[in-house]
């Protein structure tokens, strides 16, 4: 059996958003009735959504007509910053700077640097540098949600199953019907109020379900200030998504 032939417009389409350092996703939806294009503040990618019948040299062709709007919306993204010697990324809010070091021991540290907490000690090879130092962050994030929830949960007689943190994009936290917490490593990047809103905002949903008064109401009394970690999340989340290899890998 012969293979699909792969569209020329839709190749010509990928290597230009290479040239913006951007991924295409083409993805059909039995229910689209038009073709539609959006720009991922998350992950960098411009997904174009199509009808189930649409052709992809049609998809293509029609990504090479709003170019120009692809590439405003891609240049007024923050740059991305990977996981190298010499990035500059937040650690629980405060700035910290990745130093790689091949004589380093063989664990992640933090050292101080004037007083306060500044660099993050990677052992090396460069090469594995940005793999050690996910695999570091996400149990940092494991350690300080574990910590929120079990708080929260022993204060209002409730029980999560478990704890899971991962790489997803669409949402910093979620609870499952059999009381599976998930969350994003990210979370441990911003301020800990930020990071303890959303440990609060899961554990309610064993209780609640929903996003209802009576969960709103709880929340309330776990964070009383919870509106100023939603104000944070809302105006600056997304910066948070800048930092790492855009491959990282999941956990949890």
């Amino acid at each position: 059996m012969r293979k699909p032939r792969s569209p020329q417009t839709t190749k010509r389409s990928r290597s230009n958003l290479d040239d913006f350092g951007a991924k295409l996703e083409v993805r059909r939806h039995p229910h689209a009735r038009r073709l539609t294009l959006r720009v991922s503040r998350t992950r960098r990618a411009v997904l174009v959504t199509i009808p189930a019948q649409c052709d992809l040299d049609e998809a293509g062709s029609f990504l090479d007509r709003h170019l120009v709007w692809v590439r405003e919306r891609l240049d007024s993204l923050p740059l991305p910053v990977p996981f190298v010697d010499g990035a500059v990324m937040p650690l629980r809010g405060e700035p910290h700077r990745v130093v790689v070091d091949d004589a380093a021991k063989m664990i992640v540290t933090r050292e101080r640097k004037g007083g306060k907490w500044r660099e993050i000690v990677v052992p090396g090879p460069a090469a594995s540098a940005a793999a050690r130092l996910r695999d570091w962050l996400f149990e940092e994030a494991r350690r300080d949600l574990k910590e929120r929830v079990a708080l929260h949960t022993r204060r209002f007689g409730l029980a999560a199953k478990r704890i899971a943190v991962r790489d997803q994009t669409s949402r910093w936290g979620s609870c499952s019907t059999t009381g599976v917490l998930s969350f994003s490593w990210r979370l441990v990047l911003a301020p800990p109020y930020v990071l303890d809103y959303v440990a609060a905002h899961e554990a309610a949903h064993l209780a609640e379900m929903n996003h209802g008064p009576r969960f709103w109401a709880l929340v309330k009394k776990m964070i009383p200030e919870f509106e100023v970690s939603k104000t944070w999340l809302k105006a600056l989340g997304s910066e948070l998504h800048r930092y790492g290899a855009a491959a990282a890998r999941a956990s949890g």
